[in-house]
């Protein structure tokens, strides 16, 4: 006996964004929200204890993110008598409005694609 075709669900296109300058990436997902925390909580430490990553991981990709652009996005300060610091700089605000306007965009145009796969299935 022949099984009937199962009908697929509702279509979702999804899709990710990141930015690479010659071939490495300069801001992706994971650094786009680290930098949200920095600005929210002034704090690469606590920024990465709100994203659930590790201090080293954050401190990579932070450094990372600072090469690849002609400025640093996010200068930091040691600890001492009244404790460290993270700051995103105006370049680190410009990327990052850029990157988040890049993935409304990108959700924007997925949303709106999905018809002409909704008549094929």
């Amino acid at each position: 006996m022949k099984r009937p075709r199962k009908r697929p669900g509702a279509l979702l296109l999804r899709g990710r964004v990141w930015v690479e300058i010659d071939g490495q990436a300069a801001i992706t997902d994971a650094g786009a929200d680290l930098l949200d925390q920095i600005v929210a909580c002034g704090s690469l430490s606590e920024a990465a204890r709100r994203l659930h990553f590790s201090y080293r991981r954050a401190w990579m990709l932070l450094e990372a993110m600072n090469k690849r652009w002609p400025g640093a996005l996010v200068k930091t300060t040691t600890g001492g008598k009244r404790g460290g610091g993270a700051k995103i700089t105006e370049l680190g605000q410009q990327v990052l409005r850029a990157y988040r306007d890049l993935q409304v965009n990108v959700q924007h145009t997925l949303e709106t694609s999905g018809e002409a796969f909704q008549s094929i299935i």
